[in-house]
């Protein structure tokens, strides 16, 4: 019986080819990966703005209006003890948050009510650079923007 005897391990130049293809797919893969962290930033942004208005909701459902400005979110968490005082504050709160939320890069949500224009309530993230205004990822989370 004949044995074929097989290659132990890679040439040289199979190396570098799977070195070069890596290059060529690191290239076009990294610059994508990297911007997925603030894009998944964003997405949380909205969901929690999205969340606290459910809370709201519910706030207002059981109350008969909105927190004040001065009450602000911390009202969906803990009972507000300045005027106007809620007569069917939910046992527990609306939020299952230990102190008033932050957005994803930590800074607090802007809670406004009644808002400008003639809305109700408006709640606004000021993006990653925690700044009025903004272009791209410091752009402004704004409640009445989100579809």
């Amino acid at each position: 019986m004949r044995y074929i005897r097989q290659k132990d391990g890679f040439t040289l130049i199979e190396l570098m080819v799977v070195v070069v293809i890596l290059g060529i797919l690191a290239t076009f893969l990294v610059p994508k990966i990297m911007n997925r962290p603030q894009e998944a930033k964003v997405v949380k942004a909205k969901n929690d703005i999205k969340a606290i208005e459910s809370a709201l909701k519910m706030y207002k459902l059981d109350n008969g209006f909105y927190p004040t400005t001065e009450q602000g979110l911390k009202a969906l968490i803990q009972k507000p003890d300045i005027e106007p005082i809620p007569k069917n504050y939910h046992e527990g709160g609306y939020l299952d948050y230990p102190s008033e939320p932050v957005d994803p890069w930590g800074n607090k949500y802007i809670y406004r009510s009644p808002g400008e224009g003639g809305r109700e309530y408006e709640i606004i993230s000021y993006g990653a650079d925690g700044k009025e205004g903004g272009e791209g990822y410091n752009r402004d989370i704004k409640n009445w923007e989100i579809q």
